[in-house]
């Protein structure tokens, strides 16, 4: 699972203005909340948290060499705001690289974020 550490977004900022109340706190919650059931349900899931592109490719390549991939699940935040747009395709192009056979879902939130994963398994 990869997305944007939820302590580096602005959740005032328009992007965000649909999803009132989101914070930091309850994304990182449902993130790992998230893990941890797929964990439970016999998946060897993991996180990798970027930032908005500086070091974003770099951190994925590094955690996809160390960890085989059967699903890369790219967060809502990689994807939706349009701000991000050269980030997302950083983000598909590393996963198309390091994980040729991995197939990729996307979630609109963290609360399905294991119905994503469940599509691809």
């Amino acid at each position: 699972m990869v997305g944007i550490d939820p302590y580096l977004i602005d959740f005032t900022s328009p992007e965000f203005a649909a999803f009132p109340g989101l914070t930091a706190e309850k994304v990182e919650a449902g993130i790992k909340g998230a893990i941890t059931q797929l964990n439970q349900l016999g998946y060897d899931a993991d996180l990798c948290w970027t930032d908005f592109g500086q070091t974003a490719s770099n951190v994925l390549e590094k955690k996809l060499k160390h960890f085989l991939a059967d699903i890369v699940l790219i967060g809502a935040g990689i994807r939706i705001p349009d701000k991000n747009f050269l980030l997302f395709e950083q983000v598909l192009n590393v996963i198309h690289r390091e994980a040729p056979k991995a197939r990729i879902c996307f979630n609109t939130n963290p609360s399905d974020t294991i119905a994503a994963v469940k599509r691809w398994s």
